[in-house]
């Protein structure tokens, strides 16, 4: 069943997955510890309304590893992780997000996309429920297999304190 919509809560650390209205998948999410803004440079989530302007990595394994959403041949382990503690891993597929409210989430100093504001998956060892990323929506790499194979390109995505 494709998605036709995604509500995000910055307050819950929840996605919830839409189909005709209804809801059929919830997931624990991380996003920003800095918190909710728009501003570029600022490591914040992005609100408002978005949609799903790519989807980056189908066909490749739980844990491929992304860096500028290409994959670099890596499959995340925590013994990679110890040997990369600096990197801010992106893992298993993308869904790229692009804002659509001009001058909010879109265009100047306040564009998600150009932001790069993706759904990835991330470190088996990175809490979830916590706000702990750098501005992107962080999930467990299962969670974004699955939330990956039921969302199309131009999905609506609305990211929202509550």
């Amino acid at each position: 069943m494709q998605l036709d919509h995604i509500h995000i809560s910055l307050t819950n650390q929840t996605l919830v997955g839409y189909c005709d209205g209804l809801p059929v998948c919830c997931y624990g999410v991380s996003t920003a510890l800095n918190g909710a803004g728009e501003q570029e440079g600022s490591g914040c989530t992005p609100r408002g309304a978005h949609r799903v302007r790519a989807r980056i990595g189908d066909g490749q394994p739980l844990g491929a590893v992304f860096i500028g959403r290409r994959p670099t041949g890596e499959v995340w382990s925590q013994a990679l992780a110890e040997q990369f503690p600096k990197r801010d891993w992106i893992l298993t597929r993308i869904l790229w997000l692009c804002g659509e409210q001009v001058g909010f989430n879109r265009g100047g100093q306040v564009d998600s996309q150009r932001r790069y504001i993706y759904l990835h998956g991330t470190g088996d060892d990175q809490p979830m429920g916590e706000p702990l990323s750098h501005g992107c929506i962080r999930l467990r790499n299962a969670d974004m297999l699955e939330l990956f194979e039921r969302t199309p390109v131009g999905c609506s995505v609305q990211i929202d304190a509550h």
